[in-house]
């Protein structure tokens, strides 16, 4: 039985990372670094899971005659990276992604368990969900360091499903990433992927079913793997069948 929905946050409730980008180069800029990250970097350096791994990356692969000067500064850095995030999204007009907020809101009036299960920022996620769901909605969010290893490990995964009291066959995640998908495999969860823009090439084969998006009623997702939705769109009742499917298909998923 379906009891339990769990999200990955940016690039799956919301195209969150050209906010996140620009939260960095201000940082940069606050700390007086000459640096900026344009789309291509920042696609590549999305490879690498969590903000603060992402920046001592850059700095051992493209800032290596930095890097011992500089390590030290990184909290520094990635604090105020975190601010400027949570400053440019009160201002900017950032959406949910297609079917969302409508797949949430069915879940919660069936009395599904909800969370989130992401290598962001407690203080980052807090601000989006604020954004989009001021008036709440999930019960548990496991993010940041709350677990020692990001993903492709499914430590925050099986965090996520402690929290919500249920097991990994009863629940089902959303990922956009294939290091999401590999991590909410790998915890025993069926996976819906929805490909986002900030990671075009990422290969999302692993996951059970791939779509543009949740879809709507009226606007329809496109379908790329796995099989078609009634009406194009993600319902909850859809979802159950396909949870079903996925169960019967393999039994083991939920045992790892």
């Amino acid at each position: 039985m379906l009891k339990a929905l769990i999200f990955d946050v940016d690039g799956t409730l919301a195209e969150t990372e050209p906010v996140h980008r620009a939260a960095f180069n201000a940082a940069f800029a606050e700390a007086g670094l000459a640096w900026s990250w344009d789309e291509a970097l920042y696609g590549d350096l999305l490879q690498v899971t969590g903000g603060r791994e992402r920046l001592l990356h850059y700095l051992a692969h493209h800032r290596p005659a930095e890097a011992a000067r500089l390590a030290p500064r990184v909290p520094e850095i990635y604090a105020a990276k975190t601010r400027a995030y949570v400053s440019l999204l009160a201002s900017d007009r950032l959406a949910p992604r297609p079917g969302v907020l409508r797949l949430i809101a069915e879940a919660r009036a069936a009395g599904l368990r909800l969370a989130v299960a992401t290598t962001s920022h407690p203080d980052n996620v807090a601000a989006l969900l604020d954004r989009l769901l001021p008036e709440g909605g999930f019960d548990v969010v496991a993010a940041g360091d709350a677990v020692a290893e990001k993903k492709p490990s499914p430590a925050v995964y099986a965090l996520a499903l402690d929290g919500l009291g249920v097991a990994a066959d009863e629940a089902v995640a959303f990922e956009d990433s294939l290091n999401g998908i590999r991590a909410a495999r790998s915890a025993g969860l069926s996976v819906v992927a929805t490909p986002s823009r900030a990671l075009p090439d990422d290969d999302l084969g692993e996951a059970q079913a791939v779509i543009s998006d949740l879809g709507e009623p009226d606007a329809p997702h496109r379908l790329i793997a796995g099989a078609p939705w009634p009406g194009g769109h993600v319902s909850l009742s859809a979802l159950r069948d396909w949870h079903a499917r996925q169960a019967a298909a393999c039994p083991a998923v939920g045992m790892a």
